[in-house]
């Protein structure tokens, strides 16, 4: 995978996530951080750090970002979320707009 194909997501520890383009764009705010005008930071480097968002959090949410592509090719399974998750996730959802 090229690297102008990836995205990287960084927690709030600093941990990096580097994902498909594709599935970042699930995510209406990375979309709009990684392609408005303007040059802006996260446009140029394709990264983006997330600084209220656990490491926890965040690679739960990558993965939700992949099963939502495979769920919109027709591919339906299920979602496990952890109870002890589903606060701060539906939080840092609701930021992200997923």
């Amino acid at each position: 995978m090229k690297k102008e194909d990836t995205v990287k997501l960084i927690s709030s520890e600093g941990f990096e996530f580097v994902i498909d383009k594709n599935a970042a764009m699930v995510s209406q705010t990375i979309r709009n951080m990684l392609t408005s005008p303007g040059g802006f930071a996260e446009t140029e480097r394709n990264e983006v750090t997330f600084p209220e968002i656990s490491t926890t959090i965040l690679e739960k949410i990558c993965q939700y970002f992949y099963w939502s592509l495979q769920y919109a090719s027709g591919k339906e399974t299920e979602f496990y979320i952890e109870p002890e998750l589903t606060l701060e996730l539906m939080m840092a959802a609701n930021y992200l707009h997923t």
